[in-house]
């Protein structure tokens, strides 16, 4: 009993000091330096580096995919950029056609239409492959971006030394329920806290997959190494993101953040689908966190400790809950230094979010301890056990550990895609010719 309380207690004060630096430290680093903004005519009008924007897509939304689309076709950018849709072996192929049809006449505008759905990152590069930019921005399907979101990233990665840059996420469907407003504010804090105080070092540990800018220089030169990711003799194939910064980080470039450049996600509105989600991240998470160990010698002591933060925090704080739950089915006697502590560093946290944004509603981010210590905590533990567990838990990926990419990025030209029609897509996907059409997202 006594051991039950002790351990609790230290736990939790373990991690009340530990929250307490990390998350002071994290506010004062992801502060604006006062430094003069570089100005977007640097470039000059005809300098403006070329951009591929690269669109993976499976089974979207037509709606979603439209409003996408919409926001990449109303870019404003002095440069030039061709974009390019990879639809994954879409099952809903024939819903989405349409869709693709609407930007035929855009010569900007690309589309691979991939035999079998090969998964996200094998997606990617097939577009890569087929591009030729200075840089390539990574947008999800169900991303939208605001129209300066291309000239915002383009300015920050003028530095030759920044191999890639991500935008500012949100919540496209933030009022749909509570759980997508919880999210939305995980995303504000996720991107303006922690992704803005990594960015103080050149350091973003992980570039999110709906708005992220590379150098084409740098990514080419790591297209194997991130292609043919391995965990455990597996091939890995999700995390794409968190891998690729990593792996851009170990080369010794800059990765950065740009809160102007906005871009609007469409987020789980349950909790299954947010659940699965998180598992997912979690192993992503712990795998590139080995990763990356090395690699935090040679960056800013404060990156060793947002990695004790984000990693060593949960678990002193599971510890804490879990030995108080035990002492008070043992002994029937509730830590109250424990929960006092708990509901005390919430009640902070909340208060002092929503008197920085100037934002009531984050004193409703109260709500996410509950999520966290009760769901999240217990669903990390268990993807720290299942780390060798590839399966994407929202998507059925076709595994192809012996196929690269070249083998199997053919497409059909949209015209044969859209005449297929009511005969099945399926069966003319086997004799479709290799060539690709004009007309991009």
């Amino acid at each position: 009993m006594d051991l039950l309380t002790t351990a609790s207690t230290v736990a939790v004060s373990s991690y009340a000091v530990l929250s307490t630096v990390y998350r002071g430290m994290q506010a004062v680093y992801s502060q604006p330096e006062n430094v003069t903004p570089p100005s977007e005519s640097l470039f000059g009008s005809d300098r403006w580096p070329s951009v591929d924007v690269i669109i993976p897509c499976y089974n979207e939304d037509p709606r979603t995919l439209a409003a996408c689309l919409a926001s990449i076709a109303n870019q404003d950018y002095a440069g030039t950029f061709q974009v390019y849709l990879v639809d994954d072996g879409s099952g809903n192929r024939n819903a989405v056609i349409p869709v693709h049809h609407a930007y035929e006449g855009d010569p900007r505008f690309n589309f691979i239409l991939l035999r079998e759905n090969v998964g996200k990152r094998k997606a990617q590069i097939a577009a890569i492959r087929r591009s030729s930019g200075d840089f390539v921005l990574s947008v999800d399907s169900d991303t939208t971006l605001a129209s300066d979101v291309i000239t915002k990233l383009a300015v920050k990665m003028r530095d030759p030394m920044v191999g890639a840059a991500m935008g500012q996420l949100t919540a496209y469907n933030r009022s749909d329920t509570w759980l997508t407003r919880l999210i939305d504010m995980e995303y504000w804090l996720a991107c303006n806290e922690e992704r803005a105080a990594q960015g103080r070092f050149g350091a973003v540990m992980c570039c999110c997959g709906p708005c992220a800018m590379y150098r084409r220089s740098c990514l080419l030169s790591l297209l194997d190494q991130y292609e043919t990711q391995l965990f455990r003799g597996k091939p890995s194939d999700f995390g794409e993101d968190r891998h690729l910064t990593i792996l851009m980080l170990k080369a010794g470039f800059r990765t950065e953040y740009v809160s102007g450049a906005v871009a609007a996600t469409v987020v789980p509105d349950k909790m299954g689908p947010y659940l699965r989600q998180q598992l997912r991240w979690a192993r992503s998470t712990f795998r590139d966190t080995m990763l990356a160990r090395g690699l935090l010698r040679g960056l800013d002591r404060y990156l060793t400790l947002d990695v004790m933060g984000e990693n060593l925090g949960p678990l002193l704080l599971g510890i804490a809950v879990v030995t108080a739950l035990g002492d008070l089915l043992v002994s029937h006697t509730v830590n109250w230094w424990t929960v006092l502590a708990i509901v005390t560093m919430t009640i902070i946290r909340s208060t002092v979010l929503s008197f920085r944004t100037r934002q009531l509603r984050f004193i409703g981010y109260s709500m996410h301890a509950l999520i966290r210590i009760f769901l999240l905590i217990p669903l990390k533990a268990y993807a720290l056990c299942t780390l060798s567990n590839s399966d994407w838990l929202s998507r059925k990926s076709v595994p192809l550990p012996n196929r690269s990419t070249k083998e199997i990025t053919s497409a059909m030209p949209l015209a044969e895609a859209n005449a297929a029609g009511n005969s099945g897509i399926a069966e003319s996907l086997h004799t479709a010719d290799l060539s690709l059409t004009a007309g991009e997202v």
